[in-house]
């Protein structure tokens, strides 16, 4: 086994190695969220923190890790005799994203189920991480499924493996951390709540610092048993440090003064649910402890509330984490000693001290800057339009479902059917390989023709494994939104850029909410580029939203063949993974943005006139001719309207919607589905 690299040579990283600590002084703190950069020593300091917890008494023998003081009553391998038993050192379980839920929970036996009437069970990773530690690297990466089943055992300190009424039960308590880079995809808000603590970690930029950083890992590399030797010292105290903590830990004191002030502390930041409290509590309890202390003082509220609270701050993946420390330092001196709790609002500024700051950007919606209007009536065409400022985006909004139709095998996510291990049973098929989800009234009927010939005597049929059918499952996948945004010059007055980058904002989070990954293309001027290669991370896309220029020529030809060529080469990445089409648009054409026609009319690039839209026609045609999915959002206003959004549609074989359309209470309609919109191409809702 490789040597890991000491906890306690990691360079600076405070934050992290505290919250770390914290947990294993009391792994009911509920685990650690790691969020940053690549190269942060993330994955390092979490592997070297094995190394320093206390060694675990076991049941010999036991497979689930049972303490022999007090055995497990439910355990499968069990029943234990209380008695004596064997120390091994703390385990760190490491679960790839490619984990299946049979490897993560366990597998259970349906065939000796059946035919037997035995429990053969084999354990998953969540029983060998048991009074360890379970680690996820790119947890946002991991399946939603696999997220809910692996929190929900953090939080009820069991698993639970029930198919087809056989049922198995594991004690699983252990000390959960994640880490994640926040720019390939978010957790779900309801998801990040369930980390007791996150960390936000980056690479020191200061010199000495990194220089540090460099020779300490190339002295590892080098000789890692003699490194490992030098801090031996150091691991030793620390581990040390961590023993005498927990036996402190059920001594220590939380007043009711504390209490209030945690309590002042989530209510002021606004905090849903009451999860908060309860992690800050323990947080705060846990640091008096490694603080060699009995009693929680306001620097402990102060610190837990810096570690528990930022990622449950987020309402959408468009808000920054982080606290105003202003503002905690402010309503912690306020219930500082204060017995009465009082009924002022502990915030200065206003009920709940929600309102915008100024560094919440262009998506807080609003006039939020104050710089002179583009007018309303010009549309400028020519090749010398000026470049205008990005407008600030308009509040976005709740919008109508958008799927692709047909049934796919994709990643799993909410937007379109497919054929998937979890949700509604359709069938029963001959399982290949190992069978994962037994459908029991196929397999019944698969063996009941051959009962007499198996020379069946008793009650229960007689079971062959040609008899086991799997179940085949629909439910949804994510799929890949890609956006192809006009930001030429008859986009740019303000307020119908604001309008759009509005949409394109609740689109994003749509796409958030669903699961998809999302892709940026724009075009203005004479080309089109590529804002943002497909990525799951949608608050990077709503970052180049919100910084987009506008003005010039409307390449609009120039703008679906880079698309088209986007999703060329992210086909042979993901083939299993199908594409949604949204081309924002008012679909007019100024400049198609190549050489020549393929008429060959001119000897020149065409400027205006129904050259342009043709050329537009004819890239869009690739996309109905590869059955890509589309959409277009009709951003075309004023009392004369051309349809040419409605038109494009037609030849992209999509459909048309208004802005005002797009909402999901509009008139028009509740759900916009693309397979029923197919029926009639180009028309506008």
């Amino acid at each position: 086994m490789t040597t890991p690299f000491p906890f306690t040579a990691v360079v600076g990283q405070d934050d992290l190695r505290l919250a770390l600590l914290l947990n294993a002084v009391s792994p009911a703190v509920g685990g650690v969220l790691v969020r940053g950069e690549k190269g942060t020593a993330k994955s390092t300091a979490v592997r070297a923190l094995s190394a320093l917890l206390p060694a675990v008494a076991v049941v010999p023998g036991c497979r689930f890790s049972c303490d022999p003081a007090a055995p497990d009553p439910a355990c499968p391998d069990g029943p234990h005799e209380p008695g004596g038993g064997a120390d091994r050192p703390a385990r760190m379980v490491e679960l790839p994203v490619g984990a299946s839920e049979d490897r993560l929970v366990g597998a259970l036996d349906i065939e000796r189920a059946l035919a037997e009437g035995v429990k053969a069970f084999e354990p998953g990773l969540l029983a060998d991480a048991h009074r360890g530690i379970l680690y996820v690297d790119e947890v946002n990466l991991l399946h939603d499924h696999l997220v809910d089943l692996l929190l929900d055992a953090a939080a009820m300190g069991a698993s639970y493996v029930e198919r087809e009424g056989v049922s198995v039960r594991h004690a699983a308590r252990f000390l959960l951390v994640g880490t994640m880079n926040p720019e390939e995809g978010e957790l779900r808000p309801q998801l990040l709540d369930r980390f007791g603590l996150t960390v936000e970690v980056a690479a020191s930029r200061e010199p000495e610092q990194r220089v540090e950083v460099v020779r300490r890992r190339l002295a590892y590399d080098d000789d890692p048993d003699g490194f490992a030797a030098r801090w031996a010292e150091e691991e030793a105290a620390v581990r040390q440090r961590i023993v005498a903590a927990r036996r402190l830990l059920p001594g220590v004191r939380l007043g009711d003064g504390a209490l209030r002030q945690i309590a002042a502390t989530c209510a002021a930041f606004e905090v849903d649910g009451m999860r908060a409290d309860i992690v800050m509590a323990r947080t705060a309890t846990a640091l008096a402890a490694w603080a060699g202390r009995t009693d929680v003082l306001a620097e402990d509220v102060r610190q837990a509330a810096l570690l528990a609270l930022p990622h449950r701050r987020r309402r959408n993946p468009f808000d920054a984490p982080g606290l105003d420390e202003d503002k905690l330092d402010d309503t912690l001196e306020q219930y500082a000693g204060d017995d009465d709790g009082g009924e002022d609002d502990p915030d200065p500024d206003g009920p709940g001290g929600g309102g915008p700051r100024p560094d919440d950007g262009p998506q807080g919606g609003g006039d939020t800057a104050a710089r002179p209007e583009a007018g309303e009536g010009g549309e400028p065409q020519a090749s010398g339009a000026r470049e205008q400022a990005a407008a600030p985006a308009a509040e976005p909004f709740r919008t109508k479902a958008l799927s692709v139709p047909g049934i796919g095998e994709g990643a799993a996510g909410r937007r379109s059917r497919a054929r998937t291990e979890h949700g509604r049973t359709t069938g029963a098929t001959r399982p290949r390989g190992t069978l994962t989800k037994l459908h029991l009234a196929a397999t019944v009927r698969a063996a009941a023709p051959h009962q007499r010939a198996r020379g069946r005597s008793g009650r229960g049929l007689v079971i062959r494994r040609d008899d086991l059918r799997q179940a085949t499952r629909e439910g949804r996948e994510g799929n890949l939104v890609l956006f192809v945004v006009d930001a030429s010059g008859s986009m740019a007055a303000r307020q119908r850029m604001g309008a759009v980058k509005g949409a394109v904002l609740s689109l994003l989070l749509d796409a958030y909410q669903r699961r998809d990954k999302v892709g940026l293309v724009t075009f203005r001027g004479t080309a089109a580029e590529v804002a943002l290669p497909p990525t799951s991370s949608v608050d990077a896309a709503a970052a180049r939203l919100g910084s987009l220029p506008t003005g010039g020529r409307t390449p609009l030809a120039a703008g679906l063949l880079r698309a088209h060529e986007v999703l060329r080469v992210e086909r042979l990445r993901d083939p299993a993974r199908r594409a949604l089409v949204v081309v924002v648009t008012d679909g007019r054409a100024t400049d198609a943005g190549v050489a020549r026609s393929a008429s060959g009319r001119g000897g020149g690039r065409a400027t205006g006139g129904t050259e342009p839209v043709a050329q537009a026609g004819r890239a869009a045609r690739l996309f109905a001719a590869d059955g890509v999915a589309s959409v277009v959002v009709d951003c075309e206003s004023g009392p004369v309207r051309l349809g040419l959004a409605g038109q494009l549609a037609g030849e992209l074989g999509g459909t048309a919607v208004t802005l005002d359309g797009l909402r999901a209470d509009s008139i028009a309609g509740l759900v916009r589905d693309v397979q029923g919109t197919q029926r009639t191409p180009g028309r506008a809702a």
